[in-house]
C-alpha cells in the first residue's frame, strides 16, 4: 500500500495531514508519497519529509494516481473531485452534512470515506475531532474579542473592559469542547460570559469548572431570545454528531440584536448554527447580514497551523496504523464509525437524513 499526503488547497489552509517523524514510522513498512511544500506552512520543510523516507512529487494529481491511502487534514475540493477513485481510502475530516455536492462526488468515486469528525472513542467522545474543537473554540475566544474592535467592524467594546467601564457580554451556544475553550479564553480576558446548553447537568459542571465565573442557561428558544438584545457577541458552538447543525439564531432574530454585534460560528462545518451562515475564508473572514457582523471562517484551526498541526496528528497517526494493518471488516465499532461511505454507499444516516439520500448499513456490505 503507498500513502499519499496532498498539500492542502483550501483557502490560507497550511496544515498538513501528517508530520515528518510520523512519516519516517510509516516509511519502515510503507511507501509514503508526499506533495512538494505541503508541510511548510505548518514549519517542516521539503528535506525534513526526504530525511523521513518519503518521496517528493511536484502535484496533487501525483498523490493521488500513485497512493491509495490518502492522509489529508481538509475535505476534498472540487478540482481534487475527478481524482479520487475507486480503490482510494481518504482518512480525513469531511463534514458531509455540510456539502451536497461533495456528498454526491465522493459517492460517485466509490472511494471509502473516513470522517475524523464521526470516529469515537468507547464512550462515545470524539477523539479526532476534540483537538480541533479546542483549537477553534480558543480561536473563536480571540477572535470575539478582535472584531469586537471598531477598525474590524465591530461595535467597540473592550472585550473585558477596563475600570469603571463594563466587559463586554459574551453568549456561548452550546457547552462541549468548543464552548468550553471560547468561555475559558473569554473568562480570561474578563469578559461577562454566558453558557448555554440543552444540558443541566454539563452547566453545573462548567458553572464549576469556571468556579462561578460563567453564567449558565439552559437552550430554551426562550431563554436565547432574552440574551439577544444584551450580548455584543455570540459564539454557536453546537454539535451535532454527523449532523447539520440546528439553526438556533434565525435571520429574523438579527434584529433583536445591538448593531455591530459580532457573531462567530464555530458550526459552519456543519451548515452553521445561524441560519444567516455563510462560509467564509481567513482571506475575507466577515460579512455584515441586517447590520449584524458575521464571522464564519470554515477551517479556523488552519490559522495556527504548527499548534494544529501536532495536536491532530499526535491524534490521527494511531488510527492511521489500525486502518493500515487491519481490513475495514476488522476494525473495532468505534472506529466504523469513521466510515462514512464505501464502494459508492453512503454508511452516516445523519448525512443521509440531511440530503434524503438513500443509507445502507456498513454491515451489509462487509456481510
Amino acid at each position: 500500500m503507498i500513502i499519499g499526503i496532498p498539500k492542502e488547497c483550501k483557502n490560507n489552509e497550511y496544515r498538513v495531514g501528517l508530520m515528518p517523524q510520523q512519516v519516517a514510522a510509516l516509511a519502515q513498512t510503507y511507501k509514503v508519497v508526499v506533495k512538494l511544500d505541503a508541510g511548510l506552512g505548518a514549519g517542516f520543510s521539503n528535506k525534513d519529509y526526504v530525511d523521513s523516507g518519503a518521496i517528493l512529487v511536484s502535484s496533487m494529481e501525483e498523490v493521488y494516481a500513485k497512493a491509495t491511502f490518502i492522509v489529508k487534514v481538509k475535505e476534498p475540493l472540487p478540482k481534487e473531485y475527478a481524482l479520487i477513485k475507486r480503490h482510494h481510502t481518504l482518512f480525513t475530516f469531511f463534514h458531509f452534512a455540510a456539502s451536497l455536492a461533495l456528498t454526491k462526488a465522493m459517492l460517485k468515486s466509490e472511494a471509502t470515506c473516513i470522517a475524523y469528525e464521526t470516529i469515537e472513542d468507547i464512550h462515545g467522545a470524539l477523539p479526532l475531532l476534540a483537538p480541533m474543537s479546542e483549537v477553534a473554540g480558543r480561536l473563536a475566544g480571540q477572535q470575539a474579542a478582535k472584531y469586537l474592535e471598531k477598525p474590524q467592524g465591530g461595535s467597540g467594546i473592550l472585550i473585558g473592559g477596563v475600570t469603571g467601564v463594563a466587559p463586554a457580554k459574551a453568549l456561548v451556544l452550546g457547552g462541549g469542547v468548543v464552548g468550553t475553550n471560547a468561555a475559558d479564553v473569554l473568562v480570561g480576558m474578563g469578559a461577562d460570559v454566558t453558557i448555554c446548553d440543552i444540558n443541566e447537568s454539563r452547566l453545573a459542571t462548567l458553572k464549576k469548572m469556571f468556579k462561578g465565573k460563567i453564567k449558565p442557561l439552559l437552550a430554551t428558544k426562550e431563554n436565547i431570545l432574552g440574551q439577544l438584545p444584551i450580548v455584543d457577541t455570540v459564539i454557536g458552538a453546537v454539535l451535532v454528531k454527523g449532523a447539520k447543525a440546528p439553526k438556533l439564531i434565525t435571520k429574523e432574530m438579527l434584529s433583536l440584536l445591538k448593531h455591530h454585534t459580532v457573531l462567530i460560528d464555530v458550526a459552519v462545518d456543519q451548515g452553521g448554527c445561524f441560519e444567516t451562515t455563510k462560509p467564509t475564508t481567513h482571506e475575507n473572514p466577515t460579512y455584515y447580514v441586517d447590520d449584524i457582523l458575521h464571522y464564519a471562517v470554515a477551517n479556523m484551526p488552519g490559522a495556527v497551523p504548527r499548534t494544529s498541526t501536532q495536536a491532530l496528528s499526535n491524534k490521527t497517526f494511531p488510527y492511521v496504523m489500525e486502518l493500515l494493518n487491519k481490513s475495514i471488516d476488522q476494525l473495532p465499532a468505534d472506529v466504523l464509525k469513521g466510515v462514512n461511505m464505501h464502494q459508492g454507499k453512503l454508511t452516516n444516516r445523519e448525512v443521509a437524513d440531511a440530503f434524503k439520500l438513500p443509507y445502507t448499513d456498513l454491515a451489509t456490505i462487509l456481510g
